[in-house]
């Protein structure tokens, strides 16, 4: 009998149910086996035969999750409607994790009713992966490099592929790295010694690590991470390879964690950017499914983009430190050898990722015992602002040393920036906004108790009086320095003995994103609060004012005056005559006696007789000679003419010009400075430490 039609559809079906490349499957209602094609014994790992009339999950072992299938067949043999699941699972035949897309539908008699369940098993795990691996390298762009501390980075990267691609992750770093200075730019040869950086372990310990984090490391040539190394390359390995045991087995307690393990697949992968090698990733899995290929790709992708992190953070590491290295050869070190305030200072650099600003501050001793204070910020961060920065202190000192008037002296640091901003080519004037800076100078001098002050854009003092009432310094700020063209001026007070001068730069006052006016107040507070000694009173504001990270530099100087009283200070007005130079070194010589300073008398003379000389003769009144005892003993000449007198080498048979350089040789040192009324010229004598004060 030919067969017919029918027949013949039948068997066609049957043959592409049995021959179709995707696993297909028929349960009754009660979800036992009634058939199963060739796919589908193939992923259950067991004969048709075997399967018919168990009811699922029949067949598949404990560790493998099937409840949701389960519960699939389940609905659509009572409701009668088709449905789609998801699952991620291992095969029951196999070892790796797969992507499952299962579509549910229910197969109905002659009568309508449903008398089985079909199922159709599609194996999705490469779009899975695919998927996966974009989500990463997605998330991977956001949350590692999020700032450009290296530690902070190398964690970010640890804890993205743990657990979800690796159950350990580390991340050891050359030493130069860590440094911020520069590795070597091709691949490393022989041993190599690394630092822990970052590691991070499931939560069941697997892989846990052995080398604690900060420490230190040599991998030996032969181990995975060295020839990841060497070649540039990802290395994958696992236990049975005899490199790998090798190496595992070098270091005890290494070998004790692996021997507790079932099965280890390891893929170190080397941190490249730039050309430049910084240190490598070492991933760990002890799951059933071992690394391969298509692990290899997405842990390199990865470590692509974690080491451009840390090459940045390294490179921020280093031109950081550069800067900081800078700044601090630039700024005072020590105390200053002076007797007007009792100081104590602070400088603090921001660690945010804008890097060293130009924050700067000085003490610095002027002639007639006084002394300057500066405080200064410089716009801009970096090398090149510690550089400005280091470029308007030696000028400050330099027209300081000229003894300048506070105002003038900022008019003068005012053309200064001109110039170093300016175009030299065209004579453009720079962007106050770029090249600009702003300061205050003050200087306080302890024989009238007067402190002068004057501003470029920067904010005032804050005073404590002894009363223990505060105030700022009510000063006419001027302009920006870099700005030109405007006028600074000099705000003069005398304040009581053991008055505190606070000078800042906004860094303090302006912490938090605070109005600097409740910066201020804040400031002044903390001040009257605070009765212990000038270094702990600098600790104490700091942690007052400052958030834990600031993001700006701060600059912080307290100074505490003092008072030279009427017994440490002598002068007498004297006539434009020259008979009375002997009158005036009598005089010096009678008060130096009443200081206990006999020896100094010889040089005291001839200083005093060389200066008084001079003011009569080139001079104008009024006149009037004046010795200070301070740590040393100065004496001092004023006049009513403002021309400088310069040295000069007499030749043999001139009758002056001898004196200036007489008291050059024999003092320490000596100058001029203006007056508001003509000059001063002085000279410093070095006192025994038994006689000074």
């Amino acid at each position: 009998m030919e067969p017919t039609r029918e027949d013949e559809d039948r068997a066609l079906a049957e043959q592409a149910f049995r021959q179709a490349s995707f696993s297909m499957s028929i349960f009754d209602t009660e979800q036992r086996y009634l058939r199963l094609n060739g796919t589908a014994c193939q992923v259950m790992g067991v004969g048709e035969e075997t399967l018919r009339g168990q009811i699922f999950p029949y067949g598949v072992p404990p560790d493998v999750d099937q409840r949701g299938t389960i519960e699939a067949l389940r609905d659509v043999a009572a409701t009668g409607k088709p449905a789609h699941y998801e699952s991620y699972t291992r095969a029951p035949s196999g070892i790796r994790e797969h992507a499952w897309n299962l579509e549910l539908w229910p197969i109905r008699d002659a009568a309508g009713d449903v008398c089985a369940v079909g199922m159709a098993g599609f194996d999705s795990s490469e779009q899975h992966w695919a998927r996966q691996r974009l989500a990463i390298l997605d998330e991977a762009a956001v949350t590692i490099g999020s700032s450009l501390d290296l530690d902070r980075t190398a964690r970010e990267l640890a804890e993205l592929v743990v657990p979800r691609f690796a159950d350990f992750a580390s991340v050891d770093l050359l030493d130069a790295v860590m440094q911020g200075a520069e590795p070597p730019y091709a691949g490393l040869d022989g041993a190599v010694r690394l630092r822990r950086l970052a590691h991070m372990p499931t939560d069941h310990g697997a892989g846990e690590a052995v080398i604690a984090l900060g420490a230190t490391d040599t991998y030996p040539p032969y181990s995975p991470p060295a020839r990841a190394l060497s070649s540039g390359l990802p290395v994958l390995s696992g236990s049975g390879e005899e490199d790998f045991d090798r190496w595992i087995m070098s270091v005890p307690a290494r070998a004790e964690k692996v021997r507790a393990l079932p099965g280890m697949s390891l893929m170190a992968v080397p941190l490249i950017a730039r050309r430049t090698t910084l240190g490598v990733v070492v991933l760990v899995r002890t799951r059933p499914d071992a690394f391969n290929q298509d692990d290899c790709a997405l842990a390199k992708d990865l470590a692509g983009r974690a080491a451009l992190c840390v090459d940045n953070a390294r490179r921020y590491t280093r031109e950081r430190t550069t800067a900081l290295a800078l700044q601090e050869s630039l700024l005072p070190r020590g105390p200053t050898q002076q007797s007007a305030v009792d100081v104590a200072c602070r400088y603090l650099p921001t660690d945010s990722r804008a890097g060293i600003g130009g924050d700067w501050f000085d003490i610095i001793r002027l002639s007639g015992a006084r002394v300057g204070l500066v405080v200064g910020d410089v716009v801009g961060h970096g090398i090149q602002a510690s550089a400005a920065m280091g470029r308007l202190r030696t000028a400050v000192q330099t027209l300081a040393d000229v003894d300048l008037p506070p105002d003038e002296l900022l008019a003068h640091l005012d053309d200064l920036v001109l110039r170093l901003g300016g175009d030299a080519e065209n004579g453009g004037r720079p962007d106050a906004g770029e090249t600009g800076a702003t300061c205050l100078y003050a200087v306080y001098d302890p024989v009238s108790c007067k402190l002068a002050v004057a501003s470029a854009g920067h904010p005032p003092p804050v005073l404590l009086l002894p009363d223990g009432t505060t105030r700022s310094v009510d000063i006419s700020a001027g302009p920006v320095l870099g700005v030109g063209g405007l006028p600074f001026e000099t705000t003069e007070l005398e304040l009581p003995e053991g008055t505190l001068v606070a000078l800042y730069t906004d860094g303090l006052v302006e912490a938090s994103d605070r109005d600097p006016d409740i910066g201020t107040t804040l400031l002044r507070q903390t001040l009257t609060t605070s009765h212990s000694t000038l270094e702990s009173r600098c600790d104490h504001v700091l942690s007052a004012l400052l958030p834990e990270h600031p993001r700006d530099d701060v600059a912080l100087v307290l100074a505490r005056t003092r008072a030279l009283d009427a017994e440490h200070v002598q002068a007498w007005d004297l006539p434009a005559d020259v008979t009375v130079v002997a009158e005036a070194r009598r005089l010096a010589t009678a008060q130096l006696e009443a200081w206990g300073l006999e020896e100094a008398g010889f040089v005291t003379e001839l200083v005093v007789s060389e200066l008084v000389t001079n003011a009569i003769r080139y001079g104008a009144d009024p006149i009037q000679l004046r010795l200070i005892h301070d740590r040393t003993l100065i004496c001092e000449v004023s006049d009513g003419n403002s021309t400088s007198p310069h040295l000069r080498r007499a030749r043999i048979y001139d009758e002056g010009g001898r004196g200036l350089l007489l008291v050059a040789q024999l003092t320490t040192s000596w100058g001029t400075r203006h007056t508001a009324t003509g000059k001063t010229i002085w000279a410093e004598q070095a006192l025994p430490p038994t006689v000074a004060l």
